[in-house]
């Protein structure tokens, strides 16, 4: 879906290869000297490398004992004649440091592949010296923190066939890499300005990979007459516009070509068809409109098409089902219309089918889900109907079929779909009970169920799925008491988020289930990191990963909110719009981590927990509509994080706490609350306080808008001053008699003050 985000890696075409004969000459002395000090140039920091596998080559190299020559040391290449060091690879070798103009490694002028990726260079320049290694014919300085400019003199390496400068820090484009002669990659260096389009001409170019530069603009060359011997294109998500012309068919030698993530406009051209060695086709998040040509069914080799997030419309032609090849199909995010062809049948090698947030109708073909091989079928957000039949979908890791028009019971054979992870039914018609055989899918993360008719008892069976992080059964028709985990043995031992609203469970809340929350902390919980499936498929020597978003829609802080995305450490729980009975249990403070809770809309009652204020991490708290009663507790001002608080239309009483978070909540936050007075509301609370002025008449005070309930608490309170009893009957008479003749009789005169008490 549009949570969907991909990574392709292409491996190389072409591997430079070094021989290591059993025996060879000695190592030239020059070339000793001028190693040993290369390796004294730099500090070996293990922050410098990002790679796991990373270990310091250089700490072998050294003059002494058996080690002595330098064609044995670790990364170092010699030829097997003459001596000469000709390869140098001290990639992921920890070196920090910079590469100076008068650096002994420009002294090996004999090298032929120079490899110093994922090091760390300190953001200095690369050295023009490097155009002195005139053999040179492949060099490969990515992730090397390098920046600013490259330099000229590289384009005198006329031997030069690979070139690597991907992920270094702000390196700008230059015309001189015209020289190059097979493969070129610029991925996630930081060019920008205009790319020269002469170099979709280079008559020896194989490779041209400049994704991941934003700042990178040009448009696809219309070169009507072109002999181009180009085999990869990849120039996703740089800032390459404009329409893609007919001539781009003339590009018969391409294998992959990527443009995802551009601003590609207009219709895809029908001589694309012609790109009959295709094998990754990647056209996806850009603007591109009409009707997906019928030629593409002439790229039988075709394994990946994706087209997802532009504004293509019209059916799906049935030329796309001869592509027998394709292991990834990916429509989702587009205008698309009328039936799925049943012809989609044919592509069994299918591990991935996208087609969802469409406009298909009709019945969905039953044919699809006897495909054994898919990993991920999304066709959510559709106008499809039918009834499920996955028992055959053995390999299946991920449904999502929510937001259509399915039925039905589900089948109770989910037994022999055990790698399934992500279940998403949502917003359909399907009736009946939840098949018991999913708890043999012990690799299920999210179940969610929500807007449908499953008329069932609590799923605590799923309690024992190890992995399960959430379970959304909003607004069905689930039923009856929910037995805690401590008496069925039930845990949920990984559960982060629980949606039961809009159903018909009773009983006290079962809450005992989550406790263990408090002592569940992830390792990752203080970076941003989303629940999320991966999945890879590979095709040849093309792979594709997808890193697969989780959704949900929950009520939080008042509004019903779409997730695109959920992050590992949210932890909610929705228990609203039930009948559940009984008082908030003060063991509800052991959550501690917990983020939303929602308990409004039951027949709860008794006090606010005070314990509520260890919640420290709560951002949202609903207790509305039950019949709770009592005060706020003060310790609720804790909540430092609290961004919505509701317990409007219960029977509590008091002064409204202030303080921090307090301060900020509006008025409906607590209506329907008679006994409730203090800001924000419009009621004031009485009290004894000698920093108030007196009022000069009874008059004053009987124009006070006072309800009978309110004032007979204030003259409890003052009656402390004359005992306890004295205090109530007091109270007990002024509910029901004349401000002035408590005056009269008495003498006492009343203060008032806002917002700041709170009566016990």
């Amino acid at each position: 879906m549009f949570m969907l985000m991909r990574l392709l890696y292409i491996l190389p075409l072409f591997h430079l290869i070094h021989s290591f004969p059993s025996k060879q000459p000695l190592c030239h002395d020059d070339e000793s000297s001028a190693l040993l000090q290369f390796k004294k140039s730099f500090i070996i920091n293990k922050s410098a490398s990002s790679d796991p596998d990373a270990y310091p080559k250089v700490r072998s190299w050294r003059l002494e004992g058996e080690n002595s020559d330098c064609c044995s040391w670790d990364g170092v290449d010699c030829d097997e004649d003459t001596g000469h060091v000709i390869g140098l690879d001290l990639s992921s070798s920890y070196l920090y440091g910079s590469i100076n103009s008068n650096s002994t490694l420009f002294r090996l002028v004999h090298l032929r592949s120079l490899n110093l990726a994922y090091n760390h260079f300190n953001y200095s320049q690369i050295p023009s010296q490097l155009g002195n290694l005139s053999r040179l014919t492949y060099l490969n300085l990515s992730y090397t923190f390098f920046s600013g400019q490259i330099p000229f003199e590289v384009s005198k390496l006329s031997q030069l066939s690979s070139l690597d400068l991907c992920c270094n820090f702000d390196l700008s484009s230059g015309k001189y890499f015209l020289q190059f002669k097979q493969t070129l990659y610029l991925h996630d260096s930081g060019m920008h300005g205009q790319f020269p389009p002469g170099i979709f001409k280079l008559p020896n170019l194989r490779v041209l990979d400049v994704k991941y530069n934003q700042d990178l603009t040009g448009s696809w060359p219309d070169f009507q007459y072109l002999s181009s011997r180009l085999e990869e294109i990849d120039l996703g998500s740089t800032g390459f516009t404009g329409e893609l012309p007919i001539s781009m068919g003339n590009f018969g030698s391409l294998i992959a070509l990527s443009i995802w993530g551009c601003n590609f406009s207009g219709s895809i051209p029908s001589s694309i068809g012609n790109l009959t060695n295709l094998i990754y086709l990647e056209l996806s998040i850009n603007t591109l409109v009409g009707n997906i040509p019928s030629s593409i069914g002439n790229l039988i080799q075709l394994a990946f098409l994706g087209l997802y997030d532009n504004q293509l419309s019209g059916p799906i032609s049935f030329g796309l089902t001869n592509l027998t090849q394709l292991v990834v199909f990916d429509l989702g995010g587009n205008h698309l219309t009328g039936p799925i062809p049943f012809g989609l049948m044919n592509l069994t090698k299918l591990n991935v089918l996208c087609l969802w947030k469409n406009k298909f109708e009709g019945q969905f073909p039953i044919s699809i889900f006897k495909q054994t091989n898919l990993y991920l079928l999304d066709i959510s957000a559709n106008y499809l109907s039918g009834t499920l039949f996955i028992c055959n979908m053995t390999s299946l890791h991920i449904l999502y079929v929510s937001d259509n028009y399915f039925s039905g019971s589900l089948l109770p054979c989910l037994h022999n779909i055990l790698e399934l992870r992500m279940i998403s039914l949502r917003g359909n018609k399907f009736q009946g009970l939840l098949p018991r055989s999913l708890s043999n899918s012990t690799m299920l993360e999210a179940i969610d169920v929500s807007n449908n008719q499953f008329n069932d008892t609590f799923p605590s069976w799923l309690g024992n799925l190890p992995n399960l992080k959430l379970l959304l059964l909003r607004s069905n028709k689930f039923y009856g008491q929910i037995l805690e985990s401590l008496e069925t043995n039930y845990q949920f031992p990984n559960l982060r988020i629980i949606d039961l609203s809009y159903n018909s469970f009773i009983g006290r809340l079962p809450l005992k289930s989550f406790r263990n929350w408090n002592t569940l902390k992830l390792d990752n919980e203080s970076h941003l990191s989303y629940i999320q499936a991966e999945i890879s498929s590979s095709a040849g020597t093309y792979h594709m990963y997808y890193e697969y978003d989780y959704t949900m829609q929950l009520r939080n802080k008042g509004l019903d909110i779409a997730y695109d995305k959920v992050q590992e450490f949210f932890r909610a729980i929705d228990m609203s719009s039930n009948r559940f009975v009984g008082e908030i249990p003060s063991y509800i403070g052991d959550l501690k981590r917990l983020r939303m809770l929602n308990l409004s809309n039951n027949i709860l009652t008794g006090h606010i927990p005070p314990s509520i204020g260890n919640l420290t991490m709560l951002e949202s708290l609903d207790l509305s509509q039950n019949r709770l009663s009592g005060e706020i507790p003060s310790q609720l001002t804790q909540l430092t994080f609290l961004e919505w608080f509701n317990v409007s239309h219960n029977q509590l009483a008091g002064s409204i706490p202030h303080g921090k978070q307090f301060d900020t909540f509006e008025n409906k936050s607590f209506m329907g609350n008679l006994g409730l007075c203090g800001n924000p509301l419009s009621k004031k609370c009485w009290v004894s306080d000698s920093s108030v002025p007196l009022p000069s008449t009874s008059k004053q005070i009987q124009d006070s808008a006072v309800s009978p309930f309110e004032f007979g608490w204030k003259i409890v309170l003052v009656g402390y001053g004359f005992g306890l009893i004295f205090g109530v009957i007091i109270g007990n008479i002024v509910a029901t008699k004349k401000l002035d003749w408590l005056m009269k009789t008495f003498g006492i005169w009343q203060r008032t003050q806002r917002n700041n008490v709170t009566i016990s």
